[in-house]
């Protein structure tokens, strides 16, 4: 009993969180609110700052690793040879991770900004177009790619190179050595991961669940009811399970390859029926204003003016990555044995932003060119239910009914993906980094997520647990960046 204990502890306690935070958001969800909203204040007041210099620092760590000296280790022995084709890899890092929240922001944050930008800019005008497109492309690209790549690179590194188990506090063992790491401290680090990992993904998870029942709802006509919330994710749910048991060389590479065609399928058909010629200048000016204002934007916090449209949406979006990333980086290791470190830097950061800058290119600009001579007033009527927001536009378009179909069909695949990858993350983590964990533990974390996301739902909410699980990302993203020292330290012992 005793070894049992010892083995599964981080399971165990982990599990009575997860229990608890169940309890507590159904009987208690105004108050959660209340205690995560001021908790988000403090934490975005006290600490903005630290979350943007992070997000640079991340991003010159990933740059350094792809060009220095370093780039060509393995990440594995020298005769490792990857596991996945290199279209695979991409497709389940991609769908593993929130491209589920690239469908549900898509229309309505390009809009948001549009119709609500930070003080200085006017809403409506050419320059909130402007800011509007490359502040999506900044959020959704670079800046939480880098952050699972520092955090997957640490993983892979330790685990594929070195012999270590898959469990983050590993990669800090070059600083505070192995009988820490193997003590309270270690399963300190790995429990308070899990129980980032598994608040960040049920409230994204019930994020698309409400975009589906949207979805129905616009095509179908059937009402969001407590009943309807419930069967899609008990179907779902069942989906992901079967998947996850089956393992990654199965259930997850053929979700996430069949998922990927179709994001394609419908970023192409979007294209078609959108309008080609104002979505090809968009790109193209779209990307000069990017990489033009880059620096000023990922910078962006004022010293002596408002802060809210900051702490609002960039600080809260690098917060949502970080707590994202103890799973995703796990899964994304998981799946990159036998990558060079400039192949991984590669594959993970560039090439899902180089695709999110064409995703949204193509429909921030048929969102605001159906928006073009409304007021701003019915804007903001439109993104206040950002669920439906998607399928409102392009009911102004051909197609509107195929591409709302398709919609929801790829909202489904990358719940399953994304929860897949979640289930499996958190079995790995709370089995002491053993990379197959036990069947039971994917059951019962996959068990967990959906409860989490049904009861909130049901509860009327997501933004409690979403709120509190991003503010609590603060102590997790200082020990990201005791990762990247810890990790150089141990890179230079290589030969």
């Amino acid at each position: 009993m005793n070894k049992w204990y010892k083995d599964n502890s981080v399971f165990f306690w982990t599990l009575v969180i997860a229990l608890c935070v169940i309890v507590f958001g159904a009987v208690y969800s105004s108050t959660l609110g209340e205690i995560a909203g001021q908790f988000m204040s403090w934490v975005s007041y006290y600490f903005g700052w630290l979350y943007i210099l992070s997000i640079v620092a991340f991003i010159g760590f990933c740059v350094w690793m792809a060009v220095g000296k370093w780039g060509n280790i393995k990440l594995g022995k020298e005769d490792d040879k990857p596991e996945f084709s290199t279209f695979s890899w991409l497709a389940m890092l991609f769908c593993g991770s929130t491209g589920i929240g690239l469908v549900f922001w898509s229309i309505a944050e390009p809009l948001s900004h549009y119709a609500a930008p930070p003080s200085g800019i006017e809403p409506g005008t050419m320059d909130a177009i402007d800011f509007s497109i490359r502040t999506c492309y900044l959020h959704w690209g670079i800046t939480q790619w880098v952050c699972f790549a520092v955090v997957g690179l640490g993983i892979a590194y330790f685990q594929f190179r070195k012999g270590k188990n898959a469990q983050l506090s590993n990669l800090l063992t070059p600083l505070v050595g192995e009988k820490r790491t193997n003590g309270w401290f270690g399963k300190f680090i790995d429990g308070f991961s899990v129980v980032v990992s598994f608040a960040g993904v049920a409230t994204s998870l019930g994020l698309g669940v409400s975009q589906i029942c949207g979805g129905i709802e616009h095509l179908f006509g059937i009402s969001k009811t407590q009943e309807t919330i419930m069967w899609i994710i008990i179907l779902i749910t069942l989906i992901f399970i079967i998947s996850a048991i089956t393992g990654v060389y199965k259930g997850i590479k053929i979700l996430s390859n069949f998922n990927t065609y179709l994001a394609l399928a419908l970023l192409a058909v979007a294209f078609l029926v959108g309008p080609k010629i104002t979505i090809l200048n968009n790109l193209t000016n779209s990307v000069g204003q990017h990489i033009q204002y880059f620096f000023k934007d990922v910078f962006m916090i004022n010293a002596f003016g408002d802060n809210e449209w900051v702490m609002n949406w960039r600080v809260f979006y690098y917060a949502w990555f970080v707590a994202w990333v103890p799973f995703v980086g796990m899964f994304v290791a998981r799946i990159s044995k036998g990558r060079t470190i400039k192949e991984f830097i590669l594959g993970v950061v560039l090439v899902p932003t180089l695709f999110t800058v064409v995703w949204l290119a193509v429909f921030s600009a048929i969102a605001l060119s159906a928006v073009q001579g409304w007021s701003i007033e019915s804007v903001q009527e439109l993104i206040a239910s950002p669920e439906t927001a998607v399928f409102i536009v392009f009911s102004h378009y051909p197609l509107s009914k195929v591409i709302s179909v398709m919609i929801c069909v790829l909202l489904g695949v990358f719940f399953i993906t994304s929860a897949d990858s979640a289930t499996y993350s958190l079995s790995v983590m709370t089995s002491n980094g053993n990379i197959v964990p036990p069947t039971y533990k994917k059951v019962i974390w996959g068990i967990v997520v959906a409860a989490i996301a049904y009861i909130l739902l049901s509860a009327g909410s997501l933004k409690p647990l979403q709120t509190i699980s991003i503010a609590a990302t603060l102590p997790f993203l200082i020990v990201m960046i005791a990762m990247m020292p810890a990790l150089v330290k141990e890179l230079k012992k290589e030969k």
